[in-house]
């Protein structure tokens, strides 16, 4: 289980408790073995209902995840664990509410095990991105490339000629994927559409298109590149970098549907060529939050700040 507990699982965690003891003499002699804190057990009002002890104690722990962390973890193994409701066929119409416990418990644990399964795929993508890091730093060679490449594009940020500008901003690109190994193409013309270029990446191939305008990129511009990825195989996603942004409008569109395209900006190529995050990580990253969330601009200050 992560360190905090999700919205939805503390739902499910109420919902379980109300259901898996019918009386509340039972239900709290089980907290009193899970909770070290009495107070917690004894503030509610136990005359009261028991949907409203259980949520007024689960809210009070959940309040603090920090200082209650051990309680909760406890609190949530113990529900889970449980196969057996002889209990509850005891009552009125126990077999109802045996088959209503257990998919109380059943729901917990799919969203707990959800829940740590990402908290593992997070923390092997931040122990990815600090190894890539470390292993950049480590080599100059690497390091002054990087550098040379950071020095032409800072060239391209000051260049009035904004036509040659955008094919420019390609080369550098080009390196920056050739840094990686990801075995990039150059800008190719494929049946009338022009692809600024493509690279792979885990096994995923790539389309890339650059756009470097005054203006944010909008929905129309996203619709076009989209398009063009839709009609490749498969397993063929897009890689959209908006020096300036996106507009709300376009990424908003393009993120409640099956999107195959990640954005990128301008601060997330200057993260990359300062050394803040390797490319590969981040591009990981944005995947992997598009695929979990759906929301295809996943912005590199997030990545840094979080991961």
């Amino acid at each position: 289980m992560g360190k905090n507990l999700s919205a939805v699982a503390i739902e499910l965690l109420k919902e379980a408790l109300c259901s898996i003891y019918w009386y509340k003499n039972n239900l709290r002699s089980f907290l009193s073995n899970c909770i070290n804190d009495t107070n917690v057990i004894n503030r509610p009002d136990w005359n009261g209902y028991k949907r409203q002890i259980v949520s007024d104690i689960i809210n009070e722990l959940c309040s603090n995840q920090e200082r209650y962390l051990g309680d909760i973890r406890r609190l949530i193994h113990e529900v889970i664990k449980m196969e057996s409701f002889h209990h509850l066929e005891q009552v009125e119409d126990g077999k109802r509410k045996v088959e209503r416990a257990k998919q109380a418990v059943a729901d917990l644990k799919r969203v707990v095990e959800d829940q740590t399964q990402k908290i593992k795929e997070e923390e092997e993508i931040k122990r990815k991105r600090l190894e890539n890091l470390k292993k950049i730093r480590s080599s100059q060679a690497v390091l002054s490339k990087l550098d040379e490449i950071k020095i032409n594009y800072f060239r391209l940020v000051t260049s009035k000629e904004y036509q040659k500008r955008g094919f420019e901003l390609e080369k550098v690109l080009y390196d920056l994927f050739e840094l990686f190994d990801l075995d990039p193409k150059a800008s190719f013309r494929n049946m009338g559409e022009q692809i600024d270029g493509a690279f792979s990446l885990e096994g995923t191939d790539y389309l890339f298109e650059a756009k470097w305008t005054s203006q944010l990129s909008g929905t129309s511009d996203l619709d076009s590149f989209s398009g063009k990825i839709n009609r490749k195989l498969d397993n063929t996603l897009g890689l959209f970098l908006s020096i300036n942004g996106f507009s709300e409008d376009a990424v908003r569109i393009h993120s409640v549907s099956r999107s195959t395209i990640l954005l990128m900006d301008g601060s997330d190529l200057m993260a990359v060529l300062e050394n803040q995050i390797d490319f590969l990580s981040l591009i990981i990253r944005k995947r992997r939050h598009a695929a979990q969330t759906g929301n295809i601009y996943l912005k590199n200050s997030e990545i840094l700040n979080y991961y």
